[in-house]
């Protein structure tokens, strides 16, 4: 963790410091989270993230490389990079859930946060690959796309639905055709870590399900789509 990083009272101090910083060691490494929840608070809603200075905003969307060009490292980097920025958002965002939903139960809130460290374990796999493959955090722009939608979930049925049976859920679908595509680049590292993730992340779409049908009384497709609450299709939300 950053030498400078505070301490912090409960763990709504600590997420909203997470999500606000601009130290890129601190998103990469934050202190341990603090033991106790607040028990009662005002909710916060935060409207965007601090950037370190090592990442840089692009506004243009990029491509992503077909699988006949990953043979080149520099290409390969480049998608990691962007599912790099994938987990720190989601990491964020988690934190932005535990401070705008305080009227949810303990449980859901535990939950956010054993999630929201998961991404950052995840973040630092793709950070430690790009080195692997010459590259480095920093080096491709990034896209805020996550937090252009996720804050309009006006409640948390919403953001269950959104998040976690969304753009969770879709990752359970890319990763192995990614992972497809680094193996049949030689690339068997890679391929692993993808796979890896996607493993480990079966069990925060578990985590969302769970939650929507307790609140929901159902999973239904139908019932899905009328709570995601965005401008989104639901054909974006799949691999």
């Amino acid at each position: 963790a950053s030498v400078t990083e505070p301490l912090f009272e409960d763990i709504e101090a600590w997420a909203k410091h997470y999500v606000e910083t601009t130290d890129l060691q601190v998103k990469l490494a934050p202190a341990p989270p603090p033991k106790r929840f607040r028990t009662h608070f005002e909710a916060v809603r935060l409207t965007h993230p601090g950037r370190p200075r090592e990442l840089l905003r692009t506004q243009g969307r990029e491509r992503m490389p077909s699988p006949s060009a990953l043979g080149d490292p520099l290409l390969r980097a480049r998608v990691l990079h962007a599912f790099f920025h994938h987990e720190l958002q989601a990491a964020e965002l988690m934190c932005w859930a535990i401070l705008a939903f305080s009227d949810a139960e303990p449980a859901f809130r535990k939950g956010l946060l054993g999630i929201c460290l998961d991404e950052i374990r995840h973040l630092n796999l793709y950070r430690d690959h790009l080195g692997v493959l010459g590259s480095s955090v920093g080096s491709f722009g990034v896209r805020d796309w996550f937090w252009k939608r996720v804050p309009s979930c006006s409640t948390k049925v919403a953001f269950v639905a959104l998040m976690g049976m969304g753009f969770e859920a879709a990752n359970l679908e890319h990763a192995p055709h990614f992972a497809a595509r680094f193996r049949a680049a030689g690339d068997e590292a890679g391929a692993q870590m993808q796979e890896r993730v996607a493993l480990e992340e079966l069990s925060h779409v578990s985590f969302a399900t769970r939650w929507f049908k307790r609140w929901t009384g159902g999973c239904s497709f139908e019932v899905w789509a009328s709570d995601l609450r965005t401008q989104l299709a639901t054909w974006v939300l799949h691999g």
